[in-house]
Order: structure tokens, then C-alpha cells, then sequence
């Protein structure tokens, strides 16, 4: 079977399921929320950042939905019935990788442009640039989308949405401001605080906005990988 078919049914199962459908919506609404807490009340030194922080909850919703796309798979025998229509197992996981990335990155796109907006608009003259602000917004987009695509592999590889996003939010949430707080520089180089350089104004240390969303891709990567890997050697 082409790849084409294959895509455009993983894409009816996205868009199909509410649970699905409700994990898009949130990434917009809790970024803006968030980032419009943030900016209202106390902004801090990092103008870009100050603009963009609600992305920290945002990329729940990402992953939760990243998340949930795989793993409604492993439910009821659905992939089962999956491979019996595309037994090509490597090309069925590309597709569903391909049915997570592009919505979520048109959805990280416009969250990027509607935060930064909102920002500015609180901020004022303590904001960023339109030049650096439109960068966070793009960055905003990919940053998001390999979030989703992290925790699309590491479901692939756990076969339950619950056991993923008992990893991955904690992590996301606790495990990554302690380590960045004892290991300094080091923390850098884990897939969200690397991913993250991208909204912020000022460099601080060895990567750069671009170079830091290059790390966040090579974790997303090796995550999907692994995931491939399990769907191709493991009983469905």
C-alpha cells in the first residue's frame, strides 16, 4: 500500500476522536493562558521568555496527545486490525508519526503567533522584538511538535499512554528544574530545557536557540526509533 493511504487514515483516527481533538485545542489555550499570567503579573528580566512561558504547560497537552495517538493502538486489539490493512509495519509508524507532527505543528505555529501577540500587547515596551518574538514563535511551533513526537515514540516503546505520561510529565515538570539546578550548564542538553533555549532572549552557555531545538530532535528522533523498533519486533 502507498504511504499516501496509510496517511490519510491515520489522520481520520486523529481527527475523529474527541480525546484527540480536545489534546490539540489545549495546546493553544493552555500556552495563552499561561503566557498571559505570566506577562500580567511579575515578567522577569528575559523578555522573549516572559512572553512565551506558558509554554511549559502547552507541551502537556502536546505530549498528552502525542501520547494518546499511539497508544489508543494498543486498546482493544486495534493494531491488529491495523496491520491486517498495512502489514507494512515500518510504513504504518511512519504514517502515524507523519498524522502527529503536522497538525500539531499548525497548531504549535498559530499558538506561537496568538502568545506573542498577547505578549507584546501586555508587555509593552518591556517585550520582545517583533524579530526575536517571531523567531519564538516559530521556535514555539517545532518545539512543540517534537515534544509531541517524543512522547509519540516513547508510547510506541511502552504500549500504554498512562506509563508515558507518568514518565514524561513529572520529568517535564519536576525531574528537569531540579537536575538544571544541581547540574548547571549540563542541564542544557536535556530534550525540553534544550528545546526551550529557542525562547529566550539572552544565551546563556553552550547552545544556541537552534542548536538547543537540534538536541530536542536528536531525543525525538532516538525516541521514535526505539518506538519503530518495538512496533516491528513485538507482537501486536
Amino acid at each position: 500500500m502507498a504511504f499516501q493511504p496509510v496517511l490519510h487514515a491515520e489522520w481520520i483516527k486523529i481527527r475523529t476522536l474527541r480525546s484527540l481533538v480536545g489534546g490539540l485545542c489545549a495546546v493553544p489555550l493552555a500556552t495563552a493562558v499561561f503566557s498571559g499570567l505570566t506577562a500580567a503579573g511579575s515578567p522577569g528580566s528575559d523578555p522573549l521568555f516572559s512572553a512565551f512561558a506558558g509554554v511549559s504547560f502547552g507541551q502537556i497537552a502536546a505530549v498528552a496527545f502525542g501520547a494518546t495517538a499511539v497508544s489508543s493502538e494498543f486498546q482493544g486489539g486495534a493494531l491488529r486490525l491495523t496491520l491486517s490493512a498495512v502489514p507494512d509495519r515500518r510504513r504504518w509508524f511512519a504514517a502515524k508519526a507523519t498524522a502527529i507532527a503536522l497538525p500539531v505543528l499548525a497548531v504549535g505555529l498559530l499558538t506561537g503567533v496568538v502568545t506573542l501577540v498577547l505578549g507584546k500587547s501586555l508587555l509593552g515596551a518591556d517585550g520582545p522584538t517583533w524579530a526575536e518574538g517571531l523567531r519564538g514563535a516559530l521556535g514555539c511551533g517545532v518545539y512543540l511538535t517534537l515534544m509531541a513526537l517524543l512522547a509519540a515514540g516513547l508510547a510506541a516503546v511502552l504500549r500504554s499512554g498512562t506509563a508515558t505520561l507518568g514518565i514524561l510529565i513529572p520529568f517535564l515538570l519536576i525531574v528537569s528544574f531540579v537536575i538544571g539546578d544541581l547540574a548547571a550548564g549540563g542541564a542544557d542538553l536535556l530534550p525540553d530545557r534544550a528545546g526551550q533555549l529557542v525562547l529566550h532572549s539572552a544565551r546563556d552557555g553552550a547552545l544556541g536557540p537552534w542548536t538547543g531545538l537540534a538536541v530536542t530532535a536528536l531525543w525525538t528522533a532516538g525516541a521514535l526509533l526505539a518506538g519503530a523498533r518495538s512496533v516491528r519486533r513485538r507482537d501486536a
